[in-house]
């Protein structure tokens, strides 16, 4: 138990029968009445965010939380496949919880996180670019440049995604994995 003095990003917490992390915190000290604390908490299971408002010295309870650097080796039947690199141990996830899966090629690093104390996985995170090559885009269209018009690709994952009508296929472009977003082209 601990109470809201020791709240920070990062800190994952059981709150209403779910675990939480603190993505954002703010103490507040108004003029009348007591202090309080605001925060934003993402479920760790739904991947859901909410506004919560803690009273200053309300208890909170803190859960240990391991994280762990893993390979992406290959999907199938029982799911995404990871291995640790250092113990070669390896661990199958359900689509649901890897959020990105779309942006995952093999040979990839992810972090996944644990309960500490039950073990149950949390959450599988991808690294929040990634460099991926085109397969397959449309032809650009010619006169087409007003308003920085976009055109659909399909990346070498098989994820679709809008980029600038100067990227064509065999090119390696950035991308963000929380949003799907196309960020610039890489040059080798």
């Amino acid at each position: 138990m601990a109470t809201t003095t020791e709240i920070r990003k990062g800190l994952t917490i059981d709150f209403k029968n779910d675990l939480y992390t603190v993505v954002d915190f703010q103490h507040v000290k108004p003029g009348k009445g007591g202090a309080f604390v605001r925060t934003k908490l993402k479920s760790v299971k739904s991947g859901k965010v909410i506004d919560q408002t803690f009273n200053s010295g309300e208890e909170i309870f803190p859960v240990r939380v391991e994280r762990k650097k893993y390979q992406y080796l290959y999907k199938d039947d029982g799911g995404y496949n990871f291995m640790d690199q250092n113990t070669f141990e390896q661990v199958a996830l359900q689509e649901e919880m890897v959020v990105g899966h779309e942006f995952l090629k093999e040979g990839q690093e992810v972090e996944i996180s644990f309960h500490s104390e039950t073990g149950e996985t949390l959450s599988c995170d991808l690294p929040t670019h990634v460099i991926l090559e085109i397969t397959e885009s449309e032809p650009a269209v010619k006169g087409n440049t007003a308003n920085n018009p976009m055109k659909k690709a399909i990346l070498e994952t098989g994820a679709e995604l809008l980029v600038p009508m100067f990227v064509d296929s065999g090119i390696k472009v950035k991308v963000d994995t929380r949003t799907g977003e196309y960020v610039e082209r890489v040059k080798e």
